[in-house]
């Protein structure tokens, strides 16, 4: 019998079997360069409220996917290993209240009051943020086309039943414009961008304008997000008009436009305590007017706490008592509320609140979106809306943000190369 000898690529094998084998030896470099880690985040302490994960685990990240979450992942099939012991990985923060609609313009819509979503969000551990409205059915394609589709940080809206969303002059009182259809249709052609529609500054008495908010919110299956710059409507009222899922922010303000949601006596109204039961979600909105002490402290102690820290990001707010995202989460965490929780809030509870439950978490198969925060301590100062001022012991900072599996900011160089004299 003569025997069969065949070549591959210069090797020679005695037979069809072993050059199989010898192919598959071949291809296995291959195989393993496909499946290399491009980053991997190691030594961390996890916090992934959605899985329930409160452990030191790395995090691995492939084509800018969570591709593995475990225990002592081989730094060695990484291309790129980031140093993560003594902080806290988190799924990368969700903000559900901004004003990111810039321009050139006065005011916020396409304005000069809107800060650029890429300015404050990746140094906050922010990788997704949810503009308040500042643009409606008429305005948003511009604001698409000019900020959203322009934008590294992820860029949601609720969209403003105001056709020229939140605007400075007149337009956004004109009720003849707040149309149902239209601003229905808009979220349609939007389902990945429009998470709900808000009703915010309104001078007038009819309740028209909130209630078509709230229809089209109805309709298109999504949150209303009450801004509550609504003099003439009363926080009962309004509450009474939500639905469960509903937002409410502003939630612990103290300004002469709308009752407080703590009593004169320091008692949480019981119309609150029942909306929240109802499901009505009451979001911070710090901005510069929307954060006081007198109402978030006791609040808390009584139970109602927020379900999420949208900041009311604009241009003004960011340099007052708000500053940013992570100040606003320091102060709870100074006010008593556990790292988890915080966490929690800052990006599980925000993405089931705009129904995007495939956002704030670190799943197997989600987006690698990810923070890496460090908990300072030292002695620190916390303003609110009033100038009010707390002290604590504990301050979050961000070393490290990645959207997307690509390093956004880098406070300390963590994933810098060692420079060499």
């Amino acid at each position: 019998m003569m025997n069969l000898v065949i070549s591959l690529k210069g090797l020679r094998f005695p037979n069809r079997a072993m050059a199989v084998v010898g192919f598959l030896f071949l291809l296995t470099p291959c195989i393993a360069v496909a499946q290399q880690i491009d980053l991997l985040i190691k030594g961390g302490h996890l916090i992934d409220p959605k899985n329930r994960i409160d452990s030191k685990m790395d995090v691995a990240i492939v084509a800018g996917k969570i591709f593995k979450v475990a225990a002592n992942i081989p730094a060695q099939e990484a291309k790129k290993v980031i140093d993560a012991v003594g902080l806290y990985v988190s799924p990368g923060l969700i903000n559900i209240h901004t004003h990111v609609f810039a321009g050139s313009n006065a005011g916020f819509t396409d304005g000069t009051s809107s800060q650029l979503p890429d300015a404050f969000g990746p140094r906050a551990g922010i990788t997704t943020v949810v503009d308040a409205g500042t643009a409606g059915w008429r305005t948003f394609p511009d604001f698409k086309s000019k900020i959203i589709d322009k934008s590294v940080t992820r860029v949601l809206a609720f969209l403003s039943i105001a056709a020229s969303g939140y605007s400075v002059d007149n337009a956004q009182e004109n009720v003849e414009e707040m149309d149902v259809q239209k601003t229905v249709a808009m979220i349609r052609d939007n389902p990945d961008i429009i998470t709900g529609v808000r009703i915010g500054r309104y001078e007038g008495t009819s309740w028209v304008p909130f209630d078509r908010a709230s229809e089209a919110a109805r309709i298109s299956n999504l949150p209303l997000f009450v801004e509550c710059h609504l003099p003439q409507y009363s926080l009962e009222d309004q509450l009474k008009h939500m639905r469960s899922g509903d937002i409410m922010t502003h939630a612990f303000e103290n300004v002469s436009e709308r009752m407080t949601v703590v009593d004169e006596k320091g008692k949480v109204r019981p119309f609150v305590l029942d909306a929240q039961k109802r499901g009505v979600l009451f979001d911070v909105g710090h901005g510069g007017g929307g954060f006081w002490f007198n109402q978030a402290i006791p609040a808390m102690k009584q139970g109602l706490l927020p379900n999420s820290f949208g900041t009311d990001e604009h241009r003004t707010s960011m340099n007052s008592g708000m500053k940013n995202m992570l100040n606003v989460m320091s102060k709870y965490l100074n006010m008593g509320m556990d790292i988890n929780e915080v966490i929690s809030r800052g990006s599980w509870n925000a993405a089931r609140s705009i129904k995007r439950e495939d956002l704030g978490n670190l799943s197997v198969g989600a987006v690698a979106d990810i923070a890496v925060l460090n908990v300072i301590t030292g002695k620190f100062g916390f303003v609110d809306s009033g100038n009010n001022r707390i002290e604590g012991d504990k301050k979050l900072e961000a070393e490290l943000t990645v959207r997307a599996g690509k390093v956004v900011w880098d406070l300390n160089g963590l994933g810098a190369i060692q420079y060499k004299q």
